[in-house]
């Protein structure tokens, strides 16, 4: 008995040092990472865990448009960076690594941490470095997590945001399909549509003039799928830097809207379109009734049209002629 007592007092005074709450694990779980559009599968487990998270900044070439390089500044390698999903009350071990090739500092603040910085100042970061601090995850919901290194509209306008859940006590409704979807604006020295490599203009940046409206700017937006009559829920973020967004999916109504991230409030329910500022998010669900293709947008529709702001959910399944069925077609297609 007094071996043991003598033992847990090391282990308390030890978890104390490094700063593991007490009572608690190193790490019980590494949280799992998903690329958008996916989504990790919901936890159902207790909060409370202790959980890891690892995430790395990379400077990397990627394609923003079709014949249009960019560099873009990430975290994992991708834009929007990997969700990141928790449960409310769990212990939080976050790391961030700077990749050495990089040619800046980076950081991360989460809008999820309640903490100086939301962990951007324990987090600044040279090429080759690692830093890395602890938080508690106090409050549900959805949140945006982006770069906050000097300067920081210039590391979110490259890439550097992406999303954090943090799971209701009871988790979420359950649903068939969940995906990730976040906009971002990005602003080239070259027009849009022109061809090659292209850099950062901080004067369009500046003037909130974007050259391009992105969703999931160097991930596969399209491959969003279900079957008529699942319920699909989607997680969407807006990183800006600048662009508040209408976002709507045209040719369905939203069943709920889990407006500004409030998970722990009532969803607004029957909406058609719905804003998102920068640096925010929102959950939206329905109910698929009717095969076909539907595009997500930006309802600032020149954003849609000509920028790029566009993703589609396909839907296969049995035709609901009750719900929706073509009279007459006039050979032209339909605007929105």
């Amino acid at each position: 008995m007094i071996r043991k007592r003598f033992f847990g007092v090391l282990l308390l005074i030890g978890a104390m040092i490094i700063g593991i709450p007490a009572g608690s694990n190193a790490a019980d779980e590494v949280a799992k990472l998903t690329t958008a559009p996916a989504v990790p599968p919901a936890i159902t487990r207790p909060g409370g865990a202790n959980v890891s998270v690892e995430l790395e900044t990379i400077e990397k070439k990627g394609q923003l448009a079709d014949g249009v390089d960019y560099t873009f500044w990430t975290f994992n390698g991708t834009v929007p960076g990997p969700f990141i999903r928790v449960k409310v009350g769990d212990n939080v071990t976050f790391n961030l690594k700077n990749n050495e090739a990089s040619k800046n500092p980076h950081s991360i603040d989460l809008h999820a941490v309640t903490g100086p910085g939301g962990g951007a100042k324990a987090t600044q970061t040279l090429p080759g470095g690692k830093t890395g601090f602890f938080f508690k995850a106090l409050n549900p919901g959805i949140y945006v997590y982006h770069c906050a290194s000097s300067h920081i509209p210039t590391h979110i306008a490259n890439g550097m945001y992406g999303l954090i859940l943090v799971e209701p006590e009871k988790g979420l409704p359950k649903v068939d399909r969940e995906y990730y979807v976040m906009q971002g604006d990005f602003y080239t020295t070259g027009n849009t549509g022109e061809k090659g490599e292209q850099g950062f203009s901080v004067e369009k940046a500046r003037a909130e003039q974007p050259t391009y409206v992105k969703f999931n700017a160097m991930a596969t937006p399209g491959n969003l799928k279900a079957n008529v009559g699942e319920k699909v829920r989607l997680y969407v973020g807006v990183g800006g830097p600048n662009l508040t967004s209408a976002f709507h999916v045209i040719g369905e109504i939203f069943d709920k809207v889990y407006q500004q991230g409030a998970v722990g409030t009532e969803p607004a329910k029957n909406v058609q379109t719905t804003s998102i500022a920068p640096g925010g998010a929102a959950i939206v669900e329905f109910k698929v009734d009717v095969p076909g293709a539907y595009i997500l947008v930006d309802h600032s529709i020149f954003r849609a049209i000509d920028k790029g702001a566009v993703a589609i959910l396909e839907v296969t399944g049995n035709e609901a002629p009750s719900v929706f069925k073509p009279l007459k077609s006039g050979g032209a297609d339909s605007g929105h």
